[in-house]
């Protein structure tokens, strides 16, 4: 999906407000606002991107960042550098996301390998894996939502 420079500066402007909301408010109540995010951010990326909400013990947004960024297909995912990143914000809980380009947002064998060995990597330092999110422009798959985490 293309978007013009105007549309892509609309987009920018969007963003930098919804962020702002999710920073301020429950993770919880602020889901819908948290996915609305995700799409602006992530839907006109031409490759993948994965994305992490760092949560308190409350669930509320610690911050949120853009981890690491791929290809037209796939994402490495560095289990070390996610565990540095969850300390550094002393972060209780996390909620994961990337973007599928190809708009497919049903999960891979490796979207379902790398989301269950973050979740035991960061469960040995009693971080909780609340959810992984695949933003396609039309549908944002939930792992918990599927039961998968």
């Amino acid at each position: 999906m293309k978007f013009s420079a105007e549309e892509l500066n609309i987009i920018r402007q969007a963003d930098a407000i919804i962020a702002g909301k999710i920073i301020t408010t429950d993770f919880i109540t602020g889901a819908d606002a948290a996915r609305t995010l995700l799409r602006f951010r992530l839907v006109a990326e031409p490759a993948e991107s994965f994305c992490m909400f760092f949560l308190d013990s409350q669930n509320g947004v610690i911050a949120f960042e853009e981890l690491f960024k791929g290809t037209i297909s796939s994402v490495t995912v560095h289990p070390r550098i996610v565990l540095q990143r969850v300390l550094h914000h002393n972060a209780a809980a996390v909620v994961m996301a990337h973007n599928h380009p190809s708009d497919v947002t049903n999960p891979s064998q490796a979207d379902k390998l790398i989301t269950e060995r973050l979740a035991q990597v960061l469960g040995m330092v009693d971080v909780r894996v609340l959810d992984h999110l695949i933003v396609g422009s039309r549908d944002i798959y939930s792992f918990a939502e599927h039961g998968l985490i």
